[in-house]
């Protein structure tokens, strides 16, 4: 471990408000050491538009040095080997998070604009519990799987699986759950044995760079197995995507980047792990609570702001109840108290910058010139990048607002005449990451969930997003899943073996 004043380092930052703040040591993880770019670029507290600080800008250098340092480690050291190493360490990195979680909770809301209530939850203490998930995890997950015996030409044969490390792996993540973005894909990462060069996103750099910093300075992983990356240039993805020594590649964000990233990875015909973009449905069936209901339709899609790829985006509720709905949807959006996120009052928080909140409001002024009519929203608000919650109605199923991500705190409502035609519209998307459904009848609702085509789905409120629930999409949400069992065997190879065996034959195969 590397001594160094990291809660000093942490806090400093996490309490500046502008200015330069270069000189509290900012720095990439290559290798083991922490180390300085060449150049840099700014990161803004989206909630006032004030400069937060600077981090290091890395190139192609300095990825391509991650990339070998990486590719050392796995070739030449004991780490894919050892388990009780990797169990030993993911406990410190969970112990150090712990330890340092005022800090980063200030560092998250200054620099994410998460709402000091989601660090709690989500932006924060969740994601920290899933280092620990997987330590235990390892402690018990087996790591051979005995086939037993066959026979083949006239031989017995005894045959076994065992799993290993699929490698060096590259982790690129979005802007908006940096802490549960990256400990999703580092921790069942190292568990397996794996080595990795995260990548942090270009809008909070300074979260991402912060985990480097604790792994350096208060785990044992060894030199090169995890490297922590800061970039605004996208050669930097390109080269960890490309590169002939990165055997897995994980990323979250757009489906859009996400389908250069599978054709980029192509030629080196590495595994490709998405989790992409989502417009999901709640369906209000007509024998549903419409008070909870609409409570949890408008407080979930105001939620950091709506930039969540598994909000549920798209309301769906009965002709003949329409108006009802609407009417409580939008009494709950008055309620939202938007402003400063340090304020543990404030229910939301802002849009990550000027760039995305000019999206979101070319989005929602594009569909009213549609047809759709605005109910509340609607219109930016300063200072800062906040956007009021916004509720669209008479919106076309298939227009822009009702079929591409729009990741900002924007509602739109959609009729339908009954269960068969709820869940025509719920699938008609290329999305297929998450949804809800509510209904008295639990066994209705389900029915209908199960025919839903995403891969999580919440009934009657029920939360399904935990370190031991498997998270991903069908159809151009993703290619495989987070968190859970499953989110460790995505970094598993398996390997076949088989022995003879010298005496004869006797019986069935075992």
């Amino acid at each position: 471990m590397q001594q160094q004043d990291t809660a000093a380092v942490l806090a400093g930052e996490a309490q500046s408000t502008g200015g330069d703040i270069a000189q509290v040591g900012r720095r990439l993880l290559i290798d083991g050491r922490l180390v300085a770019a060449d150049r840099r670029f700014p990161s803004i507290n989206p909630a006032s538009g004030v400069l937060l600080g600077y981090a290091p800008d890395a190139g192609v250098t300095e990825a391509r040095a991650a990339i070998a340092a990486a590719r050392r480690a796995f070739d030449t050291t004991a780490w894919p080997t050892d388990i009780e190493l990797r169990i030993r360490c993911l406990g410190q990195l969970h112990q150090a998070l712990l330890d340092h979680a005022d800090e980063l909770r200030e560092l998250t809301i200054a620099e994410v604009g998460a709402t000091r209530a989601l660090t709690h939850g989500p932006q924060l203490d969740e994601p920290i519990a899933i280092v620990r998930y997987y330590a235990d995890l390892l402690r018990t997950y087996p790591m051979t799987e005995d086939l037993g015996e066959a026979e083949s030409r006239g031989m017995r044969h005894h045959r076994w699986v065992e799993k290993e490390a699929a490698g060096v792996v590259g982790a690129i993540i979005a802007y908006n759950y940096p802490n549960q973005l990256a400990l999703a894909k580092l921790s069942p990462a190292l568990a397996a044995g794996c080595t990795v060069v995260l990548k942090g996103a270009p809008d909070t750099p300074l979260v991402t760079l912060a985990l480097g910093e604790l792994i350096a300075n208060h785990t044992d992983i060894p030199p090169g197995v995890v490297n922590v990356l800061s970039s605004s240039d996208p050669a930097v993805g390109e080269a960890l995507t490309t590169s002939p020594d990165v055997d897995v590649i994980t990323f979250t964000g757009s489906t859009a980047t996400g389908r250069r990233i599978m054709a980029a990875a192509s030629d080196t015909v590495k595994r490709v792990f998405l989790e992409l973009g989502g417009k999901s449905a709640v369906i209000l069936l007509d024998d549903a609570d419409f008070t909870a209901a609409s409570m949890f339709a408008a407080f979930s899609m105001v939620t950091h702001a709506g930039q969540g790829c598994a909000l549920t985006s798209r309301l769906l509720v009965p002709k003949t109840k329409h108006d009802e709905i609407v009417e409580l949807i939008a009494a709950n959006f008055a309620k939202v108290r938007h402003g400063d996120p340090a304020d543990p009052k404030t229910l939301m928080g802002p849009l990550i910058s000027e760039r995305q909140r000019d999206k979101v409001d070319g989005m929602v002024q594009r569909a009213i010139a549609a047809g759709a009519t605005l109910v509340t929203g609607g219109k930016k608000v300063d200072p800062g990048f906040f956007y009021a919650p916004t509720l669209l109605t008479n919106v076309d199923p298939n227009s822009e607002i009702a079929q591409e991500e729009i990741f900002g705190p924007v509602l739109v409502v959609i009729a339908f005449d009954n269960d068969d035609d709820a869940v025509r519209i719920a699938n008609n998307s290329i999305y297929g990451l998450a949804g809800a459904v509510f209904s008295r009848d639990q066994d209705r609702a389900l029915a209908v969930a199960r025919r839903i085509r995403t891969g999580s789905f919440s009934i009657n409120g029920g939360n399904y997003f935990a370190p031991d629930c498997p998270f991903g999409g069908f159809k151009q949400s993703g290619v495989g899943r987070e968190m859970g069992v499953a989110g460790l065997e995505e970094f598993l190879e398996r390997k076949t073996f088989a022995v003879p065996v010298s005496e004869p034959m006797s019986g069935t195969a075992r």
